[in-house]
């Protein structure tokens, strides 16, 4: 057995495993000797078939196999001892012929090497910090949203100016079609809201999506869209009236602070606005640290300059998935996977460089407080130790969870090590300029 390594390039090599035959040899004799023993071939007795007819029938394809487990540990073990760096798996080079009968047997592998480079923390131009608040505005506009959701609903005939009308938008085109409930003081410009005054059940009025409503989000609620979808959509789409209601809003009385957070546990408007700002402070940040990860994301990969095996990418790419690629669909994928590549080594290399890392204790814990914050949605507000605990060890015992899990923790600890050694701006703004200025 002997293994060598030839460096195209700092990207790209070829690593050649020359086999003996005394290397598998007596492998490929034990295993026929068994065929040879549990044989039925007619015209034989059982046991007693020639070896020489075991051998033309198993022979080739005993060898073959044998040969291929022992390419693959070695080769794997090569490469472990070597502590080479790949990207995608070792890629066999097609042999138009084989001598399967010679002493020693040559295959050689192309190795895609993952690219050597440095991480730049200390960027000039500081990455903007957003620190979303909630104002008086959002709070009373939540708090009069939360009046209406518990208010007494009575159903019309037709639309007024205070109606609430649920109903669908279709656009085929697009594949629109989602059910919502809208009102008309969210409803932009007056040729809008005549058409839909008056309107009763079985109504389809055509809208234009440009300037139909006061705020962009809206929008994007109604027809159920990405903001990046929303920017600038002008199209035509269709709103069937399904139901009309008038809505008498809920009196702000202790009934109505019990049903919101539980007996006695608000008493007064001004701690339902504190608690909802307390709430609403936790959304916020949550999108913010988002909008950081993508932002810092963004300017890692523009700034972190490498080159790629790209043509080994590519071929790798043609028989790495379930269905394999042409040629073509293989540059098509690696264009679309380009980016996430390069963020995936930059990650990896930050990772390691810093000694961050995500140990099971803190997966377990983290799974921990996810199933509380669950549970707690539910009404079950004190679970058990052993309650959680036994959860926690199912998840734990699905791949695909702690994957995903793993993936979250892994943003948490990169956003805590980027706001610590990035360089960073903070700007406080309300959440509906938050909104404008990061999607308008």
């Amino acid at each position: 057995m002997n293994i060598t390594r030839q460096d195209i390039d700092a990207l790209n090599a070829v690593v050649t495993v020359e086999i003996d035959k005394k290397d598998y040899s007596d492998k490929v004799e034990k295993i026929l000797l068994d065929y040879k023993k549990k044989s039925n071939t007619p015209g034989f007795r059982k046991g007693h078939v020639p070896m020489g007819v075991i051998k033309k029938q198993y022979g080739k394809a005993v060898q073959a196999e044998e040969v291929n487990k022992l390419l693959q540990e070695s080769l794997n073990k090569y490469l472990v001892k070597e502590k080479l760096d790949l990207l995608g798996n070792p890629l066999p080079r097609m042999q138009e012929e084989l001598n399967w009968d010679a002493d020693k047997l040559a295959f050689e592998f192309e190795l895609g090497l993952s690219p050597k480079f440095e991480v730049n923390l200390k960027n000039k131009k500081a990455i903007t910090q957003y620190n979303i608040v909630a104002d008086d505005k959002t709070i009373n506009n939540q708090i009069e949203n939360i009046r209406n959701q518990y208010g007494k609903i009575t159903p019309v005939e037709a639309v007024t100016e205070t109606s609430e009308i649920a109903g669908v938008f279709k656009n085929e085109e697009k594949e629109i079609e989602n059910a919502t409930v809208i009102t008309l003081n969210k409803i932009k410009g007056k040729t809008n809201t005549k058409k839909i005054i008056g309107a009763k059940v079985g109504d389809v009025i055509t809208l234009k999506t440009k300037g139909l409503f006061v705020e962009k989000q809206d929008l994007v609620n109604a027809l159920k869209i990405s903001q990046e979808a929303a920017q600038n959509l002008n199209i035509e789409v269709t709103f069937e009236i399904t139901e009309i209601n008038e809505r008498e809003m809920a009196e702000m009385n202790q009934d109505f602070f019990d049903k919101l957070f539980g007996k006695d546990a608000i008493k007064s408007e001004d701690e339902l606005k504190e608690r909802l700002k307390a709430d609403a402070a936790k959304q916020f940040a949550q999108q913010a640290d988002q909008k950081l990860l993508n932002d810092v994301t963004e300017h890692l990969v523009e700034k972190t300059k490498f080159d790629l095996p790209q043509t080994f990418l590519e071929k790798w790419m043609q028989t790495a998935g379930e269905t394999p690629l042409t040629e073509e669909q293989a540059k098509e994928e690696f264009s679309k996977s380009e980016k996430g590549l390069r963020y995936q080594l930059i990650e990896g290399k930050i990772f390691k460089e810093n000694n961050l890392q995500v140990t099971f204790e803190e997966l377990k814990a983290f799974a921990i407080e996810m199933i509380k914050v669950q549970m707690a949605q539910f009404g079950q507000t004190n679970p058990s130790d052993e309650e959680l605990e036994g959860i926690a060890a199912r998840i734990l015992g699905n791949q695909d969870e702690v994957k995903r899990l793993n993936e979250q923790m892994v943003s948490q600890k990169l956003l805590a090590f980027y706001k610590e050694n990035i360089n960073l701006k903070v700007k406080e703004l309300t959440y509906e300029d938050f909104i404008k200025e990061v999607y308008s």
